[in-house]
């Protein structure tokens, strides 16, 4: 059975309906804003999930990726503040925080970053000398974060991080810095080597002076050492002297023998080790020194206590005969040569 004009109409009504709510649902995926445009102005923004618009009045303006995106810098040629070329190869990341401003703000936003931070990295890279450039790289990032976020700020745009992926110096350049570290190192090597001498010459010297200090201090023993012997000989010859003037006092002919005998034996030990003496010529009168040993051996009894019975008169010596040379050979001399 034909369908009557009525029905027609109604079936195209509910076709039409289900056209327009399908045309004014419109689902956002996690991670993106759409601009809602309403006769070419925009009027809202669409949060993910499921949305309706008025159809035929309203449309999508913009899709636009809010998640955090990464943007390749190419390499850069840079002149230094020294007047050093280097290429540098960076990477930004940004993320886009309101949808109208990165939509309505500014045309072509990626081309746009892009051109911002390849400007920024030129005029930051060089205002540096090449050293510094080198050995500052967290500092350019910071310098190159904190200028590009300030600039793409009225875009709704927030830039995370801006990294400096590597900086190469010509070859020549190089080669250079080469020379120059190897330089720096063998001073390094040469002021070590230095400071080690002086350091070994100083404990040198510091035993040396402990050694001259000991070696004083035993000398000035010895010497007190040596004086106080001395001292105490001198005692013991003055004592010695004392009694012996005491007994020639008491008119004892022994303590005069012996005074005479002990310097008559001195003198003669000095005249046999005279070392240019052979043949000596002096009078020798046995009876006088055999006299005077006499007497020594009496004030030595005395000395030692043997004083039991008094001493015994001893005979007068018969007068000196005449006194004559006799040639005496001292056998301690070295023989002369004929």
């Amino acid at each position: 059975m034909p369908f009557a004009g009525p029905d027609i109409v109604v079936i195209a009504l509910v076709a039409l309906v289900i056209l327009v709510l399908f045309a004014g649902i419109k689902t956002v995926p996690q991670g993106f804003r759409y601009t809602i445009e309403r006769f070419g102005r925009y009027t809202r923004t669409l949060e993910p999930g499921l949305n309706l618009i008025v159809p035929f009045i309203e449309r999508i303006g913009s899709k636009l990726n809010v998640m955090e995106q990464v943007l390749d810098v190419p390499t850069q040629e840079v002149i230094t503040k020294d007047n050093a070329s280097v290429s540098a190869d960076a990477v930004a990341f940004y993320q886009i925080l309101n949808a109208a401003q990165a939509a309505y703000q500014v045309a072509d936003l990626q081309n746009a970053i892009l051109n911002l931070t390849m400007t920024n990295i030129r005029s930051v890279m060089g205002s540096m000398d090449l050293d510094e450039l080198l050995s500052n790289r967290e500092v350019i990032n910071d310098r190159l974060l904190r200028v590009v976020d300030e600039a793409v700020g009225p875009w709704g745009i927030k830039v995370t991080r801006v990294e400096i992926k590597d900086i190469q110096p010509p070859k020549d350049l190089v080669d250079a810095m080469g020379r120059q570290m190897k330089a720096e190192r063998e001073k390094r090597a040469q002021v070590l080597e230095a400071e080690g001498f002086r350091n070994a010459q100083i404990l040198r010297a510091e035993g040396a002076k402990q050694s001259a200090i000991l070696q004083a201090e035993g000398q000035r023993e010895a010497a007190y050492r040596e004086a106080e012997a001395r001292e105490r000989l001198a005692e013991a010859e003055a004592k010695a002297t004392r009694m012996v003037s005491e007994a020639i006092a008491a008119g004892d002919l022994n303590a005069i023998n012996y005074f005479v005998a002990q310097k008559y034996t001195e003198a003669m030990s000095a005249i046999g080790t005279a070392p240019n003496s052979k043949i000596v010529l002096m009078p020798m009168e046995a009876s006088s020194l055999i006299g005077s040993l006499g007497g020594i051996g009496a004030i030595a009894r005395e000395v030692f206590g043997e004083q039991t019975s008094a001493p015994k008169p001893r005979p007068v010596a018969p007068p000196a005969a005449p006194a004559r040379t006799t040639p005496v050979i001292n056998p301690f001399a070295p023989e002369r040569e004929n």
